[in-house]
């Protein structure tokens, strides 16, 4: 997973390039909240760009990020996730408390 971090912004993006599931999550749940506690941002965002399959414990693993970050008083923000992840977080409830944006998709529509 890569991490990228803007002080000014207080913004905190991970990169996820890995399945969630529950072989993966812990790894990616580690790496998340350390970098989450140290920074305190005031927003998170998860671009599932590289993600191609999630389950139940990506649902859970994204529940757990919300609750850490809304402690701090921050946000998070879901970006560039395929039809088939859409549909889960849907099914799941996420999309009604989290924001979820595909701006890949978006950015064909503009050009």
């Amino acid at each position: 997973m890569n991490v990228k971090h803007f002080i000014e912004d207080k913004l905190l993006i991970f990169e996820v390039i890995d399945e969630i599931d529950h072989h993966q999550v812990e790894r990616i749940r580690e790496r998340a909240d350390y970098e989450i506690q140290r920074l305190m941002p005031k927003k998170v965002i998860f671009d599932f760009k590289g993600v191609r399959f999630m389950d139940s414990a990506g649902i859970g693993f994204i529940l757990g990020r919300y609750k850490t970050v809304n402690v701090y008083g921050g946000v998070i923000e879901i970006i560039n996730v395929s039809k088939k992840i859409k549909r889960v977080f849907d099914m799941s409830g996420i999309s009604k408390i989290i924001e979820i944006n595909n701006i890949e998709n978006n950015l064909k529509q503009i050009s």
